[in-house]
C-alpha cells in the first residue's frame, strides 16, 4: 500500500509542469506553442524537477525498490502530465536528477557534473543532457548500489535519449542549437537552455 501511495505521489508530483504554468499565469501563453514546443527545463529555466520529493521519501520510509517507482513516476508525469490532460510535458531531465538525488545522491551528483561539464565544453543542452543520462547506470553500478537502481539508472537514461531523438537528428545534420552568451538586453533562445 505504501508502494503504491509514493508510486502515485512521484506521478503527480512530476505531472506539476512549472514552466507550463508559470508561463501561462504570468504571460497568459502556451509556453508549447513557443520555442521548441517544450514545458521542460529546455524549454523554460527552471529549478530541479519535482522528482526528489518522492523519490526521496519512499526510499528513506520503505527503500530503494519504492524510491525507484516513485522516481520513475515522476519522471512519467513529467512527460506526460496529468494536469495537461496527458499530453506532452518535459524531456525528463532535471526531474530524472531530482529522483536520483532523492534515490541514490552520489549517483545525482555524478550526473549533474557529467551535465556542467560536457555543457561547459560543448554549449549543447541536449549533448549535456544525454551525456549525463548516460552516466546513470554506471555510477549506479560503481557505487554498488541494488540492482533496482543501477536498472533505473538504464531505463531513465534510456529514456532521456528516446525523447531527445530530435535533438540527435538535428546534431546528426549540423543544425542543433548551442547556447551562446548574450549580451545585456539581448535574450537567448527558450530551447538553448539546459535540460
Amino acid at each position: 500500500m505504501q508502494t503504491a501511495a509514493f508510486v502515485a505521489a512521484g506521478y503527480l508530483c512530476g505531472s506539476l509542469t512549472f514552466g507550463y504554468w508559470l508561463v501561462r499565469i504570468f504571460r497568459g501563453e502556451d509556453i508549447r506553442t513557443k520555442g521548441s514546443g517544450n514545458v521542460g527545463a529546455t524549454n523554460v529555466w527552471r529549478v530541479y524537477g519535482p522528482g526528489f520529493a518522492p523519490a526521496f521519501a519512499a526510499t528513506v520510509v520503505v527503500g530503494h525498490g519504492t524510491g525507484v517507482l516513485a522516481g520513475a513516476a515522476a519522471m512519467l508525469g513529467h512527460w506526460r502530465p496529468i494536469f495537461l490532460g496527458f499530453q506532452k510535458g518535459g524531456k525528463m531531465v532535471a526531474t530524472a536528477g531530482g529522483a536520483f538525488l532523492g534515490v541514490a545522491p552520489l549517483v545525482g551528483a555524478v550526473g549533474a557534473g557529467v551535465w556542467i561539464v560536457v555543457f561547459a565544453f560543448t554549449r549543447y543542452a541536449s549533448v549535456a543532457s544525454i551525456t549525463a543520462a548516460a552516466s546513470l547506470p554506471l555510477s549506479a553500478w560503481l557505487f554498488g548500489y541494488p540492482w533496482p537502481v543501477i536498472a533505473f539508472g538504464a531505463a531513465a537514461g534510456a529514456g532521456v535519449v528516446f525523447l531527445h531523438r530530435a535533438n540527435i537528428a538535428r546534431l546528426a545534420r549540423g543544425e542543433e542549437s548551442r547556447f551562446e552568451l548574450r549580451r545585456r538586453g539581448e535574450a537567448h533562445r527558450p530551447d538553448e537552455l539546459p535540460g
